[in-house]
């Protein structure tokens, strides 16, 4: 018995295999279905030739099917001869030709008269097909066709060829059980026993109907439990609750809809899965998580499950509701199969009414308008004196032409429009004013709704959906005569033919049951062309969506849609953009501060784009720092007795205009918040003791108990006394815990960031005779922005690591970025289908690169400047369904707008990697900070690790460089690296250590121009302009900084010599004794510093350091300590209008100081080195030129020389890994590999075998140490002889007394 009861389970379990859900021996449901098939089950409006039949329209076939050129309207449709569950549907091109189809439309359905057109995510028709004819393009479909018939409408193709297509469908068989109720019917499902309670549910079936309104399914509990399916407004209800309890305040009721326009006679598939609180509802691959309220986890039901409606109910605690009328199948209750049951007219199945096992459709034929032109024009019986038309329609437009005609004998037209959601009827006729009226209210809504007119001379009548209370009648004097066309949904152009004459744009929406003259149209002839004309128009189907459901629009944004495009409202919402995504408010009262605000009430939002809504508060600004404040409702003191541990007084905090969440976000985003909070007390323990469980307490952020009170730390259970040690008794950490029976207090702030802020205050001791306390809390104060500056380096190839980033239809990024690196991806989430990227691309181009399901796309902003010149960045991307855009800096947005019916399939499987892309590829180098997605900041500081190569805060190697650059060369920081700059360094190397030098002939002099004459007339012009104390921008006229290496034997000599335009000058000298010299003439007369007063000229390298600040001069030559001294306060501080930098002699036109003069002859003979003057660097310009232009002059023989380079005081140790010249330590590399190898080792161990063994005999031969046996006498030693003796191993080291024997 058993094993049978096992194997009946086990078959139980799969007996679905061939239902909608997957069982244990399910194959995979992606059987090739058009192979197969015969002939005669693939069917075409037409066809180009035989050769081009539908017979040829399978994949890899050696044709393809084409229609008839003259097919307005061709189709290609297959008849699969039985229900299937289609999951792909791939196409293909006509073989060896240019035949294509580019775009096309899935239409599905039971009976080849009536058709659903299948809507992609992002509520879009039409398919992508092909770009060449031997490739296959699948589309696998969110959630399965459940059909017969599958037919496809080619919308657009390969503009150089014609339509060709070659179709496969993917799925397998579908065995139905179908239940039809007609609104009186129902069945229920008695359960074994008397009730069940189950942990888990797994509900499914299918259903179809024309109604709004119905019961699908229901069942209760006598514990209030209960689960209801129903069809309200065509839109899909549940109603689940797992039972409510007097004792628990939360109410278990919990309703979601989803779903709309269920209304459409066509299949929809329901899936319900519960485990405990937690359910999935997906309709039609729509899913909605959701979590039921209440405490309880198991569903309670009692006696029996209701489908269809429900029996008796009057017996049942649900109000009355409509019975559902249509057709349901496949029901199937924790792996039971309902309807198989009712079909069998099992026992435990009890019926109301007469249900069908059929599926009785009403036979409907709808036509869809979704053209640009679309029209249906039907004739009339002409010059008749009563107009009777009457339709059905459905729309979500605000305006569209429903009906035109014209009246015979040019007696005028009739003109119904729809507008603004009501129908506007117009007479026009010549010579009188035109009859308007209206009716209806609210008619786009995407219903179905009917109307008539009924005209007549003088009179007119409209009803709207058969409701006499919706009547309009209007009497007015007017002449009818009925023409003989009428247009329904558009006027073709061009009118003068026509004769239609509105100038209303097109209706688009769905038409059926047409009327004309009391006599239902004719569409098969109408197809046909046999009766009347039509354009841009499909018949069979109403291709109709809700695109507001699921609504899009964030932030309780309100969608308005229209036939293909909808539209957020976001007045009210505190959002903005075209989702309502984007906040309208700053992140926090600091931000008021930045942008220039003063103190007030200001509306924040501290997560952005997130969930929570944004709030009021006061913001006190100040120059340094905002202070955000948040008031509550226990700001004043709250009196609190009679609580005690087991009951204690719950003091919850509710801070204005903000919920525990939108504080918290708050203070979490905060450098630094305090909250003041005070107990008074009488006769009443606070804490109690250290060790023992608290009185009372306070509770914060994610409701945390914490046992430390104001002015203490977190972790301690103590007061602010009990740190102080000041309390009023030394036993205790708080002065209320004395216990005394007078009034004390303890206070304080609490300070701790992540614990506030304060949502409740327990108190629970006041329940003794005289007890009280009473306690307050102040208003929540923080200030900073700890997000902003959330700061990591990434220093070599690595990344960090974030969980998959969440996201329904919308993402934002925005972040900070520095770099020297030329290229690096900051971020990237990535999927098995989709990804998302920001990425510096080249030095110039930021890229946001996405799939979103529409491919591959890229934003790119390109700047004229290089990003990688080490400053911030600030990048910001937007992804939404209606565009993506990414801005850098202040630069404009490159925005990219989304294709119409678009949607945004925001599903990765795999992490977030932020500063790398998977697998490390493309690694950024550089600085990220402030990374916030949708509101959110990841914590980049929490994430990194040094030894990776990720440190806190934006530090590279420049900050504490190995080798630090030298002689005024700058640090380039490339984060995973490092490098010296060395323009505007007179040396160069990898350190700007290398000196550049050159030797000096005697007679060999350098001019190096510092101002062209040209410049200088220029700059006396601008000082004439403007002012003469604006000096010309590029020369400071009131410092020099002078630095150079010399080494000479001879003397007198002119080292350095700057002249001007007037008489300043500058000039290093060599007196004729060798000494050094410095004189300057800053205005009248010059000042001569004698910088040495022992030669140089000693033919040693020498080094000299002048700076000049206004009139304080610092000199230093060599490693001497450095000399201050003052010019006279008479003396101009500038040396005014440099000219020429002279270098071993001046050769400069116009008066030279005699005393320049007297040294000047004959000339420096030796090296110079290492010259710079401020910016100037002549040598380095002489022997590593960088520009074409030649700024100087050289005369005589000059050559590259480093004869004058100083040695440093320390030497520079360069790291192995920095050293260009380190080779590595190398290893003899020996190949032992093989039997080569083999060989060796084996004589290598044969050998210290041997070795071993001879060690071994010699311990053995020699085992009495200090004596040995032998016949020889002893040798008789002469220690009187020259001879050293040999016995003594010391003594070798000891020179001297071989030189004291040696002596004697």
């Amino acid at each position: 018995m058993g094993v049978r009861r096992l194997l009946g389970l086990l078959l139980a379990a799969c007996a679905s295999f061939l239902l909608p859900g997957p069982g244990c021996l399910a194959r995979p449901c992606y059987d090739e279905l058009v192979a197969p098939l015969y002939s005669s089950s693939i069917g075409a409006s037409s066809r180009y030739n035989i050769f081009y039949s539908a017979s040829f329209a399978r994949l890899h076939s050696t044709s393809g099917w084409s229609p008839d050129p003259r097919d307005k309207q061709p189709w290609l449709q297959i008849d699969l001869m039985q229900k299937h569950r289609i999951n792909a549907v791939a196409t293909q091109g006509t073989f060896n030709t240019y035949d294509w189809l580019t775009r096309y439309i899935v239409l599905y359905g039971d009976h080849p008269t009536s058709w659903k057109p299948f809507f992609q995510q992002g509520s879009n028709w039409t398919f992508f097909g092909n770009v060449n004819e031997s490739g296959v393009v699948r589309h696998d479909l969110h959630y399965p066709i459940l059909a017969r018939y599958i037919r496809i409408i080619p919308v657009a193709w390969n503009p150089r060829g014609k339509i060709g297509l070659r179709l496969g469908l993917y799925g397998c068989p579908y065995r139905s059980h179908v239940l039809y109720f007609d609104g009186d019917d129902a069945i229920s499902y008695r359960f074994r026993a008397k009730k069940i309670s189950t942990m888990e549910d797994d509900i499914s079936f299918n259903f179809k109907t024309v109604e709004q309104d119905g019961v699908l399914m229901h069942g209760e509990g006598s514990q209030g439990d209960y689960i209801t399916v129903e069809l309200k407004q065509a839109q899909l209800f549940l109603h689940i609750s797992l039972g409510s309890s007097p004792v628990h305040a939360t109410e278990g009721h919990t309703t979601v809809a989803v779903g709309s326009l269920l209304d459409d006679q066509h299949w929809h598939s329901l899936h319900i899965e519960r485990y405990g609180h937690h359910v999935n509802l997906t309709l039609d691959g729509e899913v909605k998580r959701f979590r039921c309220h209440g405490t309880f986890e198991h569903l309670d039901l009692e006696t029996e499950l209701f489908f269809g409606g429900v029996i008796d109910q009057d017996k049942q605690h649900l109000t009355y509701r409509q019975n559902f009328r249509g057709c349901v199948e496949n029901i199937i209750f924790n792996g039971v199969n309902i309807a198989d049951l009712a079909r069998h007219r099992r026992s435990n199945i009890r019926f109301e009414g007469s249900v069908g096992h059929y599926c009785q459709d009403q036979v409907n034929t709808p036509i869809t308008f979704a053209g640009i032109n679309n029209y249906v024009q039907v004739p009339g019986i002409p010059r008749r004196n009563r107009l009777a038309v009457s339709f059905r329609f459905r729309s979500w437009d605000m305006a569209g032409l429903l009906l035109y005609t014209s009246f015979a004998d040019r007696l005028g037209s009739l003109e119904m429009v729809l507008s603004e959601g009501q129908i506007n009827v117009s007479i026009a006729q010549p010579g009188k004013k035109k009859l308007e009226f209206a009716a209806g209210h609210r008619l786009n809504d995407g219903f179905w709704h009917s109307v008539q007119l009924v005209a007549r001379e003088g009179s007119a009548v409209v009803t709207i959906d058969d409701d006499d209370g919706a009547e309009f009648r209007v009497a007015h004097p007017f002449q009818l005569r009925t023409g003989s066309q009428y247009f329904f949904g558009g006027c073709p152009k061009p009118a003068s033919i026509t004769g239609c004459r509105s100038n209303q744009t097109a209706f688009h929406g769905c038409l059926q049951m047409l009327n004309v003259d009391m006599q239902p149209v004719d569409l098969e002839m109408l197809v046909q062309h046999r009766l009347g004309k039509y354009a841009d128009v499909f018949f069979n189907v109403c291709g109709i969506t809700d695109r507001c459901t699921p609504n899009l629009c964030e932030h309780d944004g309100r969608c308005v849609q229209s036939w293909d495009d909808f539209m957020c409202i976001c007045d009210l919402t505190g959002y903005k953009g075209e989702t309502c995504h984007k906040s309208l408010y700053k992140e926090s009262c600091d931000a008021y501060r930045v942008s220039g605000k003063t103190s007030g009430n200001y509306t924040i939002d501290p997560d952005g784009s997130g969930p929570l809504k944004p709030f009021t508060v006061y913001c006190d600004i100040r120059e340094d720092r905002a202070w955000t404040i948040i008031r509550h409702n226990r700001h004043y003191a709250t009196r609190v007795t009679g609580s005690s541990v087991d009951q204690p007084y719950l003091g919850a905090v509710e801070y204005w205009n903000a919920s525990w969440a939108e504080v918290s976000a708050l203070a979490n985003a905060s450098e630094y918040c305090e909250q003041r909070i005070e107990l008074h007390c009488y006769n009443s323990r606070l804490l109690n003791t250290p060790s023992g469980l608290p009185f009372s307490f306070w509770m914060g952020r994610n409701n945390e108990r914490h046992y430390y009170w104001g002015g203490s730390r977190p972790g301690i259970q103590r007061c602010a006394c009990g740190l102080d040690k000041n309390c009023v008794d030394p036993q205790y950490f708080c002065n209320c815990d004395a216990d005394h029976t007078l009034w004390r207090t303890d206070k304080g702030l609490l300070t701790f960031v992540d614990h506030l802020p304060v949502t409740q205050v327990v108190v629970g001791d006041t329940n003794r005779s005289g007890s009280e306390a009473q306690f307050l809390l102040g208003p929540l104060r923080c200030y900073g922005d700890r997000n902003t500056w959330n700061t990591v380096s990434f220093n070599r190839g690595a990344a960090l690591l974030f969980p998959t980033f969440q996201a329904n239809h919308s993402l934002d990024i925005s972040f900070y970025f520095k770099t020297t690196a030329p290229s690096g991806v900051f971020l990237e989430n990535p999927g098995s289908r989709n990804y998302v990227r920001v990425e510096l691309n080249t030095t110039r181009d930021v890229v946001f690169a996405y799939d979103i399901g529409n491919g591959h796309e890229n934003l790119t902003v390109r700047s004229a400047v290089p990003w990688n010149d080490d400053e911030w960045h600030q990048v910001k991307a937007e992804l939404n369904v209606k565009l993506a855009r990414l801005r850098v800096d202040k630069l404009p947005w490159v925005v990219r707008p989304a294709p119409p019916q678009s949607f945004v399939r925001l599903e990765f499987d795999r992490p977030l990697y932020v500063g790398a892309a998977e697998h490390k590829m493309r690694p950024f180098l550089g600085c990220l900070r402030a990374l916030r997605m949708n509101g959110v900041t990841l914590n980049l500081e929490g994430k990194a690790n040094e030894t990776e190569g990720v440190r806190v805060n934006c530090t590279g190697h420049c900050q504490d460089p190995p080798v630090p650059c030298q002689n005024s060369g700058l640090c380039v920081e490339r984060y995973s690296h490092y490098s010296c700059n060395c323009s505007i360094s007179a040396f160069d190397g990898p350190f700007c250590n290398h000196d550049i030098g050159g030797y000096f002939e005697e007679g060999t002099w350098v001019r190096y121009n510092i101002l062209p004459m040209s410049l200088y007339a220029a700059r006396e012009f601008a000082s004439i302009v403007s002012s003469p104390w604006q000096p010309l921008p590029g020369y400071n006229l009131t410092s020099e900084e002078v630095s150079f290496s010399f080494s000479t034997t001879s003397a007198p000599a002119v080292l350095l010599y700057i002249s001007s335009f007037v008489k300043d000058y500058m000039a290093v000298l060599i007196k004729d004794d060798g000494s050094l010299q410095l004189r300057y003439q800053l205005g009248t007369s010059p000042y001569v510093f004698a910088l040495t007063t022992k030669p140089v000229t000693d033919g040693r390298p020498h080094h000299v350091n002048i700076t000049r600040l206004h009139r304080t001069l610092y000199t230093q030559v060599d490693y001497l300590p450095v000399m201050e001294q003052q010019f006279s306060l008479f003396v101009d501080s500038k040396l005014d209008s440099p000219k020429n930098l002279y270098l071993g002699r001046v050769m400069e036109t116009g008066v030279i100081d005699p005393e320049i003069q007297r040294y000047n002859t004959p000339g420096f003979s030796g090296c110079l080195s290492g010259v710079k003057f401020n910016s100037i660097v002549p040598l380095k310009a002489i022997f590593r030129p960088t520009s074409v232009v030649r700024p100087y002059s050289i005369r005589g023989e000059l050559v590259e020389s480093s004869c004058a380079s100083m040695l440093p005081l320390t030497t520079i140790l360069i790291p192995p890994e920095m050293d260009p010249w380190y080779m590595g330590t190398e290893f003899p590399h020996v190949h032992d590999d093989g039997w080569i190898g083999i060989i060796i080792g084996f004589v290598t161990f044969l050998l210290l075998l041997l070795g071993g063994l001879l060690v071994l005999l010699y311990l053995y031969y020699h085992r009495y140490k200090g004596s040995y046996h032998t016949n020889e006498p002893k040798a008789i030693q002469d220690y009187s002889g020259t001879v050293k003796p040999l016995s003594v191993r010391k003594d070798q080291n000891l020179p001297q007394i071989l030189e004291e024997a040696k002596g004697d």
